[in-house]
């Protein structure tokens, strides 16, 4: 049995909110949810959800009540794959409307193809479209209308009936419907008979209903990296048992049980290789484009696509807590979240609808005070009615966010959330952990020195031999390097002996090996002093090896340089970010390393509470600090700093306490994150821009009857598929030129 709730626990639920169309109705359902005691809630127009933070006692049957009083449809998302069900298109009604509507408006604004009685035909083909075609319209506005709330549908439902209506008025009581009637395109009355707007009655919703059914399908062209993610992992999986082979859903996979990757095949789960050789294609999971080779003992991530030969593998983990499963979370998280532009748009978009149904109420008054035609004042207040868009407003941060953190994903840069862009872009200091994160993180052997007379290859040999027994770190990189150098085989040893704090040794091919540390410096040659001196000046660790009790070679074993370390400092430099070493390494060694990437600002010896301190002074004097890290040491640091930057070869403290996880071992990916929230960020300004811009210069046009109805809807359609289409352009996104082993594709 699970332990009883405790009072004052939380829970967080998803729900898939249906019948959204505008930031208005975003911000009716979370008006709508706040009303439970304890519940807050943030909606998503762009992927159509709601996550929810309710206490534990308040049932996700409550909160789907509260959405359906709203007057729309939910259903808890019981899973991130289960809320990217892409909504049936409603076709045959929008093909209907459309033609009905073409033959309409062909007819009222081509006076040589009116006939005798055309008004009526228009007017028959009218009906239907108003009726039928606009039914979702009228719906959702009664629905609003019953909760005291308006939306976009509120306005679009009253331009049409209005106009609709006047029509109906001008041909049964106006005089339009007399035989031989011609009716121009007009504002203002013609030979004292009232001008029917059937036109402008169809083309609204026809305009209307196909701006958003393209705006639904650019929509969800920017969520599908989300949906790749969700198909990345295998359906099928060949597990061994009692040595046979049998193909189960890989949801019935169980943690320890074995299963065979064939080439071209992809890897069920997360696990680790327990026999065979091949190479990895991790570029859908991580954006890297070079296969990585793997082999017994080397762990493997579900979604890769084995290149090579076949795999057995052991699954470590299944379903939730795979690495793709933790990815797909992750970017699902991010683009659930909203970024502070957003809130705002919804704050404004919550009182837009109906300031606007107050400024056509006040233009139908001044134009009818002012003495002007009735159906010229009809006509300017269905124009504004019709050409007011608050659904601009609401996709204008989250397309943007849904592209860029999906693009993200793709080049392996996870983000958490919104205001994690909108933190990358205020950075302007960068503090660089060094082991792990500049480095390697692994000891290797990077220089061996001889004494006269001595070969570096047998040395080199020998030592391998001997280290080969030990388990000490600098003991496994001797014997690491001497098979690269000499061969796979290394001699056999005996009279093996470790001594702790000092060496080890053993006797290979006759001859007595001790690596041990240095002794004396002043009884080694010249050239094995010299290292020596080296090692102590840039921070690397030396190893005496004595040959039948005689000096041959010092060994110098240290942390290499990551390959894109130094263009990565770089690169930020030429973003205009300071950076920082922060390391709890000897100084020598933090300086051997700055100096090398040209880092001015360093800090070594640092504990982990030391660390905070620094980010901590660094913030007090004005910087905005990310800290890039990867181990248990950093988490403090990271979680201190106004953004954490986490390797995802790290430990889990340090991506728990991260905002942005790096999927590749490659710190040149901090660069393309700062660029890309970059032009996320100016993506959604230009969307806000355009957004309120609109408004702010057809609403007077409308006003003043400088603006046909129905060319109002085209434009208020035309207003949500260029922000669409302007965050769309993030998919398309590419790292700067010159990145090496980065699939800097266009996506698929």
């Amino acid at each position: 049995m699970s332990a009883p709730a405790k009072a004052g626990e939380v829970t967080t639920t998803d729900l898939a909110v249906g019948g959204m169309t505008c930031a208005a109705c975003v911000s009716r359902v979370e008006k709508r949810l706040a009303r439970i005691a304890g519940v807050s809630a943030g909606v998503n127009l762009a992927t159509g959800r709601a996550r929810v933070v309710h206490p534990v006692e308040v049932g996700a049957a409550e909160l789907v009540a509260a959405v359906e009083r709203a007057g729309y449809t939910a259903e808890p998302v019981p899973g991130h794959a289960a809320a990217w069900a892409e909504p049936a298109e409603d076709r045959p009604r929008l093909v209907v409307t459309a033609v009905l509507a073409s033959v309409v408006i062909v007819l009222s604004m081509v006076p040589p193809l009116q006939f005798r009685a055309w008004q009526w035909v228009c007017f028959a083909l009218a009906l239907p479209v108003v009726g039928w075609g606009s039914y979702g319209f009228h719906r959702r506005a009664w629905q609003g209308l019953r909760h005291a709330t308006a939306t976009m549908d509120t306005l679009v439902s009253l331009g049409v009936l209005a106009a609709f209506g006047w029509s109906a008025y001008a041909l049964f009581l106006g005089g339009a419907g007399e035989p031989g009637m011609r009716m121009p395109l007009s504002l203002t009355a013609a030979g004292g008979a009232a001008h029917v707007y059937l036109e402008a009655a169809v083309g609204v919703p026809a305009f209307v209903l196909c701006g958003r059914m393209l705006e639904g399908r650019v929509r969800r062209r920017s969520a599908s990296a989300l949906r790749a993610l969700a198909e990345l992992g295998a359906k099928e999986v060949c597990v061994r048992q009692a040595g046979a082979e049998r193909l189960i859903p890989v949801e019935q996979l169980l943690p320890g049980q074995e299963f065979v990757v064939r080439p071209g095949e992809k890897v069920a789960t997360d696990g680790v290789v327990v026999e065979g050789t091949s190479a990895l294609d991790l570029s859908l999971l991580t954006g890297e484009s070079v296969p990585v080779e793997v082999g017994p003992g080397d762990r493997v991530a579900g979604g890769t696509v084995n290149a090579g030969g076949s795999l057995r593998v052991r699954a470590t983990a299944v379903g939730a807590d795979t690495r793709l499963a933790r990815i797909t979370a992750l970017v699902a998280d991010a683009q659930s979240g909203k970024a502070r532009a957003q809130r705002l748009a919804d704050a404004v978009a919550g009182v837009f609808v109906p300031c606007v149904l107050a400024v056509a109420v006040c233009v139908l008054g001044f134009w009818l005070g002012a003495g002007a035609d009735p159906q010229a004042a009809v006509t300017a207040a269905v124009a504004v009615l019709v050409v007011a868009c608050p659904c601009a407003l609401g996709l204008a941060t989250p397309t943007a966010l849904l592209a860029a953190t999906g693009r993200g994903a793709e080049l392996g840069v996870l983000v958490r959330g919104p205001e994690v862009l909108e933190s990358l872009r205020r950075i302007d200091t960068v503090v660089l952990d060094k082991t792990g994160t500049l480095t390697s993180g692994h000891m290797e052997l990077t220089e061996t020195v001889t004494a006269p007379g001595e070969s570096a290859d047998e040395v080199l040999l020998l030592a391998g031999a001997v280290e080969h027994h030990s388990e000490h770190p600098i003991g496994r990189a001797v014997a690491a390097a001497a098979r690269r150098r000499c061969g796979p085989e290394l001699p056999r040893t005996t009279g093996f002996a470790a001594t702790p704090g000092d060496g080890v040794h053993g006797t290979v091919c006759g001859r007595s090996v001790r690596i041990q540390r240095p002794g004396d410096p002043t009884a080694l040659p010249p050239a094995l002093r010299d290292a020596l001196n080296r090692a102590e000046s840039d921070g690397r660790t030396a190893v005496v090896v004595e040959l039948d009790g005689r000096a041959a070679a010092v060994l110098l074993v240290g942390d290499r340089l990551r390959p894109g370390s130094y263009r990565a400092v770089h690169r930020l430099r030429g973003l205009g970010l300071e950076t920082v070493l922060l390391t709890g390494d000897r100084p020598g060694a933090a300086r051997a390393v700055a100096g090398q990437l040209g880092i001015t600002e360093v800090h070594a010896d640092a504990s982990p509470e030391r660390k905070a301190e620094v980010v901590a002074g660094l913030r007090a004097a004005g910087r905005v600090v990310a800290v890039v890290g990867d181990g248990v040491n950093d988490a403090v640091a990271l979680a201190s700093a106004d953004l954490g930057i986490a390797l995802d070869s790290g430990t889990d403290a340090a991506i728990g306490a991260a905002g942005l996880t790096l999927m590749r071992g490659d710190i040149e990916a901090v660069v393309d994150a700062v660029r890309l929230a970059r032009r996320t960020l100016a993506t959604i300004r230009v969307n806000l821009l355009w957004a309120f811009g609109y408004n702010a210069a057809l609403l007077p046009l409308a006003a003043v009857g400088l603006l046909n109805p129905m060319l109002a809807a085209l434009a208020m359609s035309a207003s949500s598929l260029l922000v669409v289409g302007n965050s769309l352009r993030l998919r398309t996104w590419r790292p700067a030129p010159g990145r090496t082993g980065t699939a800097a594709r266009r996506p698929r």
